[in-house]
């Protein structure tokens, strides 16, 4: 894919650097086009070393191949990051003074900023209706983060996470392979009360539930998620029109929740870590050492959720055809030992597809990684990811859509 990366002066160019990199690495060919200012903070042999092209600012530079309007031309995306509250002006007023502005006239690709600037600055009249005034042309925002600032300062204005704008960015090329499909997905891990202080529970991040959100969401699909203890800024990356989230907290509260979801879902994928026991009781007041009652811990079984929601769908409770996706977290990097739980638990579950992810220090819960085996019908091998939780979900996805 040819992508465009523009950078505009702003402190936040050296996070473009990483941006640029995470581009290259995926495979993309990239030619950054920064403005002058932009070159104050980064220079321009870092943009050619990671680039692996030419960099200029001036639309005067390779004349005989029109490169000022050929950029664009060719280009299937432009990421602008930083896009400071002056870039944006201009972009918005049609300015073109330099190669970056030419560029942005000259393209039909989707166009993504990541703004980057003081929060008085963001928060001005004019930022405002300027950005409206672009997204009502089809530009695509990506932020700006709530945070520090350059100087000390803290508030909204703080340009997102490189990973953040190149999962968002790549996200609007994405196929619209599952348009008309309603999707229901688990995400988080589930908390069991002890007391009003404590609980059981699991170190899932529910990233990789919200990661399936948001690539189903940009793959058409009208997705429902539900969160079981999913932080706010998790959830956010699933933020889209086509998503509606619910919130839970214990397993029993995920398993209704789900089963509401399912009843009309072309698809459903379990990706929650669901608790395998609560405690037997609950105690309204906090337990003591002093009271010798946390020596024991009488443990009950949790419903099994993913096997009833197979077992609704076999008892004609689901739409026809409905397609069933649970997970497996295992810790052996035996990749056979982890094959052969999973073609077990598949079975045993009756669900369609099991992926099988390795969690350890590099993978797994709260990492940004992941790597699976998505095992089918036959204990098959149908598919296998490893990288972005984003780039698993995809994976995940694309074993389901060859499935149906």
């Amino acid at each position: 894919m040819n992508i465009v990366v523009g950078v505009t002066g702003g402190i936040a160019a050296y996070k473009t650097v990483h941006l640029v990199r995470l581009l290259t690495k995926a495979g993309h060919e990239v030619t950054v086009v920064p403005t002058e200012d932009a070159l104050r903070f980064v220079g321009t042999p870092t943009w050619e070393a990671l680039s692996r092209h030419p960099v200029t600012t001036s639309v005067h530079d390779d004349v005989a191949r029109v490169r000022h309007v050929a950029l664009g031309q060719n280009a299937d995306l432009v990421i602008v990051a930083p896009a400071t509250a002056n870039t944006i002006a201009k972009i918005t007023a049609g300015i073109a003074d330099d190669l970056l502005g030419t560029t942005l006239l000259a393209t039909e690709a989707p166009v993504v900023l990541a703004p980057a600037m003081h929060a008085e600055m963001w928060r001005n009249a004019a930022t405002q209706a300027n950005i409206a005034t672009l997204a009502s042309r089809g530009v695509h925002l990506v932020g700006p983060a709530d945070g520090e600032l350059a100087g000390g300062d803290s508030g909204p204005g703080r340009m997102s996470e490189p990973e953040v704008i190149v999962e968002a960015a790549l996200a609007l090329l994405a196929p619209r392979d599952l348009a008309g499909l309603r999707v229901a997905i688990s995400a988080g891990g589930t908390r069991e009360p002890i007391d009003p202080v404590r609980f059981l529970g699991n170190r899932s991040s529910g990233r990789q539930g919200i990661a399936l959100a948001a690539e189903a969401a940009a793959r058409g699909a009208d997705v429902t998620v539900v969160a079981a203890n999913v932080s706010a800024d998790v959830l956010a990356e699933a933020r889209h029109p086509s998503v509606r989230v619910v919130s839970v907290g214990t397993a029993a509260e995920l398993s209704t929740a789900m089963k509401d979801a399912s009843a009309s879902a072309d698809l459903v994928i379990m990706a929650a870590a669901v608790a395998d026991y609560r405690p037997a009781s609950v105690s309204d007041q906090k337990l003591t050492k002093e009271q010798g009652l946390l020596t024991h811990l009488e443990l009950v079984e949790n419903e099994d959720v993913v096997g009833a929601l197979a077992a609704l769908r076999a008892d004609g409770h689901a739409p026809e055809g409905q397609t069933i996706v649970a997970f497996a977290a295992e810790t052996s990097e035996d990749a056979d030992e982890r094959l052969d739980r999973a073609r077990r638990k598949r079975e045993r579950k009756g669900v369609d597809l099991l992926a099988v992810n390795l969690a350890n220090a590099e993978h797994g819960f709260e990492k940004r990684d992941n790597a699976v085996e998505i095992v089918g019908g036959g204990g098959a091998v149908v598919a296998s990811a490893s990288g972005s939780k984003r780039e698993v979900a995809g994976a995940i996805l694309d074993a389901v859509r060859r499935m149906r």
